[in-house]
């Protein structure tokens, strides 16, 4: 038990200190990739720790658990965790908590991918309606870009197995072609990482869990990181200056400065690619890279640790 409440206290340190210790460093915009890496990591972390510390808790609460858990184990081995049975009521009380707590987050994160589909669905229907197609045209599941009537620049993309880009004519008439590259390129980016699944991930803890600092911080840069990380993409192909007047000009008339959802960073986003800052050398990269998959190893090493030391004792 003793092990278990360990890997809380470590759990609940890494949530509290985290977001503090990250929102310090400056790289991040440089390296959202990276930075998005590192975050992965610290939630992965936590999560581990509640897992490991519900795991240890129903092995000293239950005997049917415990032959699970420890199955192929030694005696010595579980002699090392002390699981006594005076401890039973505690043990039992904290692993129903944990197990509530996992699934309060499976019942967020299937809302949340339910809440998407929907309006995935809502939107496809509304492109259906304004976008119909003609008699003689042939349905086709491939088709990956569409074009809608409407005078405002806009462009998104949506996400499903054959991820569709849609595009206003009001984008095509004020956009020229190479700025009309990047936007594709930008939401390829998005497509081909996958960034719907982290602003599942991250909203579903986030939701579940709004005291927790950890989450609110982790969907908060998830928003933004995959937002510069998709700008990169594009810059990477068809220029910095050629991405931010891609941006400019599908948000201009909405005012560059507007304050509603990702809207409310394109200033920043625009800044950064006209003023970009140096990128880190290959080898902190790799550094940063290997520390922080390291992070979720600590919660192992705690919990295993025991085990080792009677095994090699």
């Amino acid at each position: 038990m003793v092990i278990a409440i360990t890997l809380l206290v470590l759990g609940g340190l890494t949530a509290a200190t985290a977001p503090r210790m990250l929102a310090r460093v400056s790289w991040p915009d440089r390296e959202p990739v990276l930075a998005l890496w590192v975050w992965q990591c610290v939630v992965a972390a936590v999560l581990l720790c509640c897992v490991l510390a519900m795991a240890l808790s129903s092995a000293a609460a239950w005997q049917g658990v415990r032959g699970q858990v420890f199955a192929p184990a030694p005696s010595q081995v579980i002699d090392a965790y002390a699981l006594h049975p005076e401890g039973q009521s505690w043990a039992a009380a904290v692993a129903v908590l944990l197990a509530c707590g996992g699934a309060w987050t499976a019942v967020m994160l299937t809302r949340e991918v339910r809440a998407a589909r929907a309006a995935r669905r809502r939107r496809h229907a509304e492109l259906l309606a304004r976008a119909p197609r003609l008699p003689w045209e042939v349905a086709d599941a491939g088709d990956r870009l569409v074009v809608l009537e409407d005078e405002r620049p806009d462009a998104w993309l949506l996400p499903g197995p054959t991820g569709r880009l849609v595009i206003t004519t009001g984008a095509l008439r004020r956009l020229n072609r190479r700025q009309l590259d990047a936007v594709l390129a930008h939401e390829q980016g998005h497509a081909r990482a996958r960034h719907h699944w982290l602003l599942h991930c991250s909203g579903a803890l986030a939701s579940g869990f709004p005291l927790v600092p950890v989450f609110e911080a982790f969907r908060q840069q998830v928003h933004r990181l995959v937002e510069l990380a998709a700008d990169d993409v594009a810059s990477r192909r068809f220029g910095r200056l050629t991405t931010a007047l891609a941006l400019v000009g599908l948000n201009e008339d909405r005012g560059v400065f507007a304050h509603e959802g990702h809207h409310a960073q394109v200033p920043q986003r625009v800044h950064r690619l006209l003023a970009p800052g140096e990128r880190l050398t290959a080898a902190r990269r790799l550094r940063l890279t290997a520390l922080a998959t390291l992070v979720p190893a600590v919660p192992l090493l705690v919990a295993f640790a025991p085990g080792l030391r009677a095994l090699g004792g």
